[in-house]
């Protein structure tokens, strides 16, 4: 994934903070703001938490990234990317991207109740394979 361009694509400047953090980001696949800040401070040890917050919040604005809001966790953020599902385990805390058209679900709610609907965010919570063996 060329990142630079991803950045540029979008409108944005590609400065070194922002390329680290979308090179986060794809590698981790779902991130918190804390893992994110750790993982950056490392390559950039004077980055502050408002500026990465400044740049996170610039990157949800044109949507470049989006939130998965998970009940009971602090909010995790990933590359936006085709309409899709997550399925996380209540045991290990492992959320994975599961291929599912939830445009269709967010289109028909529209139809039904006449709603400005904007978004919509599945999350699916069970037991995944590997704890189900413990």
């Amino acid at each position: 994934m060329k990142h630079e361009h991803l950045l540029k694509s979008h409108h944005l400047k590609a400065t070194p903070q922002r390329i680290a953090i979308i090179q986060q980001m794809h590698h981790a696949g779902h991130i918190n703001i804390d893992e994110l800040y750790h993982a950056i401070k490392k390559k950039f040890s004077s980055i502050s938490l408002a500026t990465l917050y400044k740049n996170v919040n610039t990157m949800l604005e044109v949507a470049l990234i989006r939130e998965v809001k998970i009940p009971g966790q602090k909010t995790k953020y990933e590359i936006e990317k085709a309409s899709h599902a997550h399925i996380m385990c209540k045991s290990c805390g492992e959320l994975k991207d599961m291929e599912f058209d939830a445009d269709s679900i967010l289109e028909k709610t529209v139809e039904m109740s006449q709603y400005k609907a904007e978004d919509i965010s599945i999350v699916i919570s069970g037991i995944c394979p590997e704890c189900q063996k413990k």
